[in-house]
């Protein structure tokens, strides 16, 4: 061959085939013979474009950080304003009307000192609040520094503050019904008809504020039923009386004999004894009532003889057997003084001068008792018209029969 063509295939070929660029072969390693060949770079974006969607995203992520950051340190504080020792210095009341919502309470705490701010109340108090559960009407006592979360709690338990209303034994059921308009924290009117005389129950009565005197009135009467349909399942199988009018009727009787309560049951056998033997009650109490009805005696009037003779159908110096009705609402110990007596052959008692009674079985020896009790009133300069405190002196009944009392509903 020429040395044109040695030369020929002695140069090396480039890429595709093309001639590679005479000069020097400058020999490599073999580190660099395996470093691989520098790839072209992709097209550049343009510098506008790019600056924009990185703008954008770091824009997002910052807001996202900020709300992030934000909405934990607001949980921080509102969950610790919730828990820490409130705004009120001293203890005060707070009522929560019925039908209040949990807006409208968080709002009046607010306006009240009593939290300080109505906001974190409402919305914190709301996701403690399980599903049915509520704050409750009624008036309550907030503790100075009480925390929302304590008040939360106690709103929530309704433990409101409770009043009372007190009926001893013994009213007339007028009488009660005045006691409950005096109340100022009852509210609501009284029904325009009377229960019937008898049928509530004199007792201490807890309410909170708000509560009805038609829901004690409702109370009293299912009280009242209760205790006499008890007492009078026990009753002693041989008393005269036929129902449970008439078992109520002389219970009321003997709770306005007497104050004493060991003197119920004896007081019971007097009349129960004069009740089999046909003789008539001669109660004061019941001329009172004949007199008065249900606003009772004032004060300052005593009962004189001649209104042992007054002609009502209550006055039993003049009537044979029990009154119509009873004459005022009995409490427990009288209902079971009458349920359960005294056996005994007294017939008789009268005012011993010291707040109780002396008994008698005879004629004799209550006579002998009144004149005794005439002198103790002399001497104190008593009036001699004013009629003696129990059975006076007297002649036995017309006739040893036993009389029928009238005839009553029964009660079931």
């Amino acid at each position: 061959m020429s040395d044109t063509t040695n030369q020929s295939n002695d140069t090396p070929q480039g890429e595709n085939g093309r001639q590679a660029q005479k000069g020097p072969i400058i020999p490599k390693s073999p580190s660099e013979a395996l470093r691989p060949e520098r790839v072209p770079e992709p097209p550049k974006r343009s510098k506008k474009a790019r600056g924009q969607v990185v703008l954008f995203l770091n824009f997002i992520m910052t807001m996202a950080v900020l709300v992030c950051v934000v909405a934990v340190i607001g949980f921080y504080y509102a969950t610790s304003t919730y828990r820490n020792p409130g705004p009120l210095q001293t203890n005060t009341n707070f009522i929560i009307r019925n039908g209040a919502g949990l807006a409208e309470i968080a709002t009046n705490l607010e306006r009240n000192a009593i939290i300080s701010d109505a906001r974190i109340f409402r919305y914190l108090t709301a996701t403690h609040l399980s599903a049915g559960e509520s704050l409750k009407a009624g008036e309550y006592e907030i503790k100075a520094r009480a925390s929302m979360s304590d008040i939360m709690e106690l709103l929530k338990s309704g433990k409101s503050i409770l009043y009372s209303v007190s009926f001893p034994e013994g009213l007339t059921v007028r009488q009660m019904f005045n006691r409950m308009l005096e109340d100022q924290v009852l509210e609501g009117d009284l029904p325009a008809a009377l229960p019937e005389e008898g049928s509530l129950r004199p007792d201490t009565y807890k309410f909170s504020r708000g509560t009805k005197r038609s829901e004690i009135i409702q109370q009293m009467a299912a009280a009242q039923q209760k205790i006499v349909d008890q007492i009078w399942d026990k009753r002693d199988s041989s008393l005269p009386l036929r129902s449970k009018e008439e078992f109520v009727t002389l219970a009321s009787i003997v709770e306005k004999e007497t104050g004493v309560a060991d003197e119920r049951a004896h007081v019971a056998s007097v009349f129960l004894n004069r009740l089999g033997k046909g003789m008539r009650l001669q109660s004061d109490p019941t001329i009172i009532y004949g007199l008065f009805g249900g606003d009772g005696k004032p004060a300052d009037r005593p009962i004189y003889q001649s209104d042992l003779k007054r002609d009502t159908p209550y006055n039993t110096y003049v009537i044979k057997g029990l009154p119509p009705t009873p004459i005022a609402n009995p409490g427990k110990d009288a209902l079971e003084a009458v349920a359960n007596p005294w056996k005994t052959q007294d017939l008789y008692f009268v005012a011993d001068g010291t707040g109780g009674h002396v008994f008698a079985a005879t004629l004799e020896e209550h006579n002998a008792n009144v004149k005794r009790w005439r002198k103790l009133e002399a001497d104190k300069g008593s009036d001699p018209n004013i009629a003696v405190d129990g059975q006076p002196e007297e002649q036995p009944a017309d006739d040893g029969a036993a009389v029928t009392p009238p005839k009553k509903k029964k009660i079931n």
